[in-house]
């Protein structure tokens, strides 16, 4: 043990190893790299990825990129493959083995089943001389220098560079797909992200009272209604609802700094008349990004003309979407 080396040193040699080695992918987008999206895009079946070791854990990681990004796609481990997981694969599937050799026990049993299926496979290595990658109808070409390890042992490069061949092939796909925001939200329900993509503003008021009233109400009655609904604010609205203002806790503050007789003030004395709106119909993330442009916690929400209800800061944070 030395625990007098650098460390900074250290991590910073391993990020710029790996770094030149993704850059240096880039010389590798081939003709093999377009035909393999091509065939992809075109599938009946699934996207199958296997591999061996850690090789087995990126093309795990990569599935999950192709699922969410609109290729179906599942996780065949190449050691159980050959007992029994094999059958997991159908006719019109698309295989893609990973393994930076491409020369491994395992990977040389699987190949000639595969072939034997009638399965395209494609090989995603870091030796395009290998067994795998001979046998390959198409290869994905991820050689590196030398491993991060200064043993040159440990899979470090290697296979961040194959996670990244790995998110390069499913980008490309979701591009050829058109594969919009709207179709990501429908493979993310959950969570912050997904709620940013499909959570709307009329999900979020359904749970606030709406406090609102008239031009001609008296201060007395406004700070009733704003305290009682408890959102810090309230709409000033006609005799068809339809949106004229808004009072808030500042304008009376404001208010009360300036005026010593307020037992006659109305609510269109004091209200702002060009309030902060947003449509239901709107994204709540939306909201939020109007909140933060113009600093203020709240916005009026409306339909057409007419007060909806009104979308507070809080609402966002409860729901996760700040």
């Amino acid at each position: 043990m030395n625990i007098t080396k650098n460390i900074s040193q250290i991590a910073k040699a391993v990020l710029i190893n790996e770094a030149k080695a993704v850059e240096n992918l880039t010389n590798y987008i081939d003709n093999d790299f377009e035909a393999c999206v091509r065939e992809i895009i075109q599938c009946k079946g699934r996207v199958v990825l296997t591999g061996i070791g850690k090789s087995a854990i990126i093309a795990s990681k990569i599935v999950a990129t192709l699922n969410s990004t609109g290729t179906p796609a599942l996780f065949m481990h190449a050691a159980d493959a050959i007992h029994g997981d094999l059958g997991m694969i159908q006719t019109n599937d698309i295989v893609i083995c990973l393994s930076k050799s491409g020369n491994t026990p395992e990977i040389k049993v699987l190949v000639p089943l595969l072939k034997r299926r009638g399965s395209k496979l494609v090989a995603l290595v870091s030796n395009k001389n290998s067994y795998l990658a001979q046998h390959a109808d198409y290869v994905l070409n991820a050689t590196i220098g030398e491993e991060a390890c200064p043993n040159n042992l440990a899979p470090t490069t290697s296979t961040t560079a194959h996670l990244a061949m790995g998110d390069a092939l499913a980008i490309c796909l979701l591009e050829l797909r058109d594969f919009s925001s709207e179709d990501f939200a429908q493979y993310h329900p959950g969570g912050a992200l997904g709620k940013q993509l499909y959570l709307k503003v009329e999900d979020v008021i359904s749970n606030n009272q709406l406090p609102r009233v008239k031009p001609d109400t008296l201060l007395r009655d406004v700070i009733i209604e704003i305290s009682s609904k408890r959102l810090g604010a309230t709409a000033v609205v006609n005799d068809a609802s339809d949106l004229i203002g808004i009072i808030t806790d500042g304008d009376l503050r404001r208010m009360l700094q300036k005026e010593s007789n307020i037992a006659t003030i109305k609510a269109a004395d004091i209200m702002t008349r060009t309030p902060k709106t947003i449509d239901k119909t709107e994204f709540a993330v939306k909201a939020l990004q109007m909140m933060q442009e113009n600093s203020i916690s709240q916005l009026v929400v409306v339909h057409g003309k007419q007060v909806a209800g009104f979308i507070h800061l809080h609402d966002l944070l409860k729901e996760g979407i700040v």
